[in-house]
């Protein structure tokens, strides 16, 4: 299975919103992403149509069992991460632009030989 990078940011911010919110909608993801309702409606359709993401007769979202293993990966690589570059000295803002386009390309091995690494197992 692959999933693009798009979808796999889309997945993580419904990740992190349902945090901190008491539900999720698309208008949360918009604001969230700064993008257009009408690109985050396109998204969400996709990823409902692919099985990743759930939404109820009031357009609430809800991550799919898929979804939220895509998800939790993504943002455990994007923390582990730009916390690392930043504890080597990076500036913050670079150094999470940089996990995140290292999170959607790097192998699991790799990631988890830095892991490894990082938290010293």
């Amino acid at each position: 299975m692959h999933i693009n990078e798009s979808a796999e940011n889309y997945l993580e911010t419904i990740l992190i919103l349902s945090r901190q919110l008491p539900v999720v909608r698309s208008v949360d993801i918009s604001e969230y992403t700064g993008y257009k309702k009408s690109s985050v409606s396109v998204a969400m359709k996709n990823l409902r149509e692919n099985h990743y993401i759930e939404v109820n007769k009031s357009g609430f979202i809800t991550l799919t069992e898929s979804g939220r293993s895509i998800a939790e990966m993504i943002y455990e690589r994007h923390e582990l991460l730009s916390g690392w570059l930043i504890r080597l000295g990076v500036d913050e803002k670079a150094a999470v632009e940089d996990a995140c386009r290292i999170e959607h390309v790097i192998s699991a091995e790799s990631f988890e030989a830095i892991k490894t690494h990082v938290l010293g197992k």
